[in-house]
């Protein structure tokens, strides 16, 4: 069975963040949407890629909220406060397997009856990003619902409410200024854990359900690797222009990091694989002796070797299976592996060093990410902000600010991205140490190297027990063998004397 393609990832349009409703719908929307809040339009008509794009509405959402500019702005309008959370953003993979038409289908309907049945608003939009040449294509669908509830007449509803606190009389308590005490309670559940972990999980089932009426065997979960009880390093999300640079040949840090990320999953999964095999190897050699004493390795060696050299042609092949015995009893004594337990012991020991370098290296993975996510603001951050303290005062008509803004925009408004990022990590602009990051980084892909190549030795080691592990078990199993021969010999003996 294949594994198919799930991401669903949930966040908040808000204006602490410096973001607008307005500017986020058409973005996604790939359209010219005119904000009343802000007194500025937004045009994204020649963003490519947006495929398609409609609102759904709840039975009583007014009919004009059909209409994007009007529903956003309405949104906008009903949130005066500065620092106000207007909308949930979500972002949901598609999957190649389906056409897109089909895609649109799931996704309308997986919206109708997770988002707008609970009265939800969703403002959906298709986006079908370009393929680079020998790339993955990367369907997926944005979607954004106002945070504030509509009550039944179409107006908005608070987003919270007051649940007073009461004595075992049922009085309101006071605090020590005199104020009742209260708890906030969201109007709805939309913004709980839990509601969000029931939409990742309908999303998957719904694809699933479709995969299986097209008989498909692909899957997708939507729990992470680690609930699955995958032993995997996630890689990290690369987007359009990094994927871009690669494809034109073009190095980056997350191209570089999920390269090492791959190869280090390629590794550990082999050593499993092997591990696992050595293990069933071991099982099944334990359930045939269960009834003796477990042997001794050295023994099983020499009855193996025993038996090679009574069909040996040649002195020559003789003294060649003797040093082979030789060399596998020195492994065996260089491991302190004198029995089948203790050959089970050792190689439990090394399963338990895998799954130890593997959380480690996953630790150092997502360590490596943040610190190379964080030099690269910083360095955006020094190279905008002279661009930023060089805007002109405000003077006269402002004409002079206006013309330097405009000329600027982008470069503003890349700014101001950057330094929200780095004041959402709890890193202003006068607090950014980019060489303690960098000598930090390279510390860290030293001892990721490091770690790396502790696996070289445990390959070895599970190469040289896999070649004891044949010899043994041929060995055991050519004596259980003649074993059973004598007795059938025995059996035939009596019979015949009777």
């Amino acid at each position: 069975m294949t594994i198919a393609l799930y991401h669903f990832h949930a966040t908040q349009i808000k204006r602490s963040a410096g973001q607008s409703a307005i500017a986020s719908a058409a973005y996604r929307s790939g359209e010219k949407l005119f904000s009343e809040y802000y007194g500025e339009a937004s045009d994204y008509t020649r963003k490519g890629g947006v495929s398609h794009s409609e609102i759904l509405l709840p039975p009583h959402a007014p009919p004009e909220y059909a209409d994007r500019q009007t529903l956003w702005n309405a949104v906008e309008k009903a949130e005066p406060h500065p620092q106000a959370q207007l909308a949930y953003s979500f972002d949901i993979a598609l999957q190649n397997e389906f056409s897109l038409e089909e895609n649109i289908a799931l996704a309308r309907q997986f919206l109708s009856e997770q988002f707008v049945s609970r009265g939800m608003i969703c403002d959906f939009s298709v986006h079908l990003p370009d393929k680079e040449d020998g790339g993955i294509a990367n369907p997926h669908f944005h979607v954004m619902c106002p945070i504030r509830p509509l009550k039944e007449n179409g107006k908005w509803d608070a987003k919270q409410h007051r649940v007073y606190v009461l004595d075992e009389n049922g009085n309101r308590i006071r605090d020590e200024a005199g104020n009742y005490v209260f708890n906030a309670v969201p109007t709805t559940e939309w913004g709980r854990p839990e509601t969000l972990e029931e939409w990742r999980k309908a999303w998957a089932d719904l694809c699933n359900s479709r995969f299986e009426e097209k008989g498909l065997s692909c899957r997708i979960d939507h729990r992470s690797y680690e609930r699955q009880g995958i032993e995997q390093l996630p890689t990290v999300h690369e987007g359009p222009s990094v994927r871009q640079m690669e494809a034109r040949g073009i190095r980056t840090d997350k191209g570089d990091l999920n390269r090492w990320i791959k190869a280090t999953n390629s590794t550990l999964r082999s050593i499993r694989q092997k591990i696992t095999g050595l293990m069933d190897w071991l099982t099944e050699v334990k359930e045939k002796l269960a009834a003796a004493q477990s042997p001794d390795l050295a023994q099983a060696l020499a009855t193996y070797y025993s038996v090679r050299n009574a069909g040996a042609y040649s002195q020559k092949a003789k003294v060649g299976n003797l040093k082979r015995y030789a060399e596998d009893f020195a492994f065996l004594e260089s491991k302190g592996i004198f029995t089948i337990d203790q050959l089970h012991e050792f190689v439990s020991a090394m399963n338990s060093k895998v799954f130890d370098l593997n959380d480690s290296t996953k630790a150092k993975a997502a360590q490596m990410k943040k610190l190379k996510d964080l030099i690269r603001l910083a360095e955006d951050y020094a190279r905008l902000k002279p661009i930023v303290d060089a805007i002109p005062a405000k003077g006269g008509f402002g004409k002079k600010q206006e013309k330097y803004k405009a000329e600027h925009d982008s470069e503003i408004r890349q700014f101001y991205a950057v330094k929200r990022k780095l004041d959402n990590a709890g890193l202003p602009g006068k607090k950014l140490t980019p060489k303690q990051w960098q000598a930090e980084l390279e510390m860290l892909m030293e001892q990721y190297a490091a770690e790396t190549a502790e696996l070289k030795p445990v390959y070895a080691d599970l190469k040289k027990l896999r070649d004891i592990q044949f010899k043994v078990d041929s060995a055991i199993y050519d004596q259980q063998r003649q074993q059973q021969q004598r007795k059938q010999e025995v059996e035939h003996w009596l019979l015949r004397e009777e």
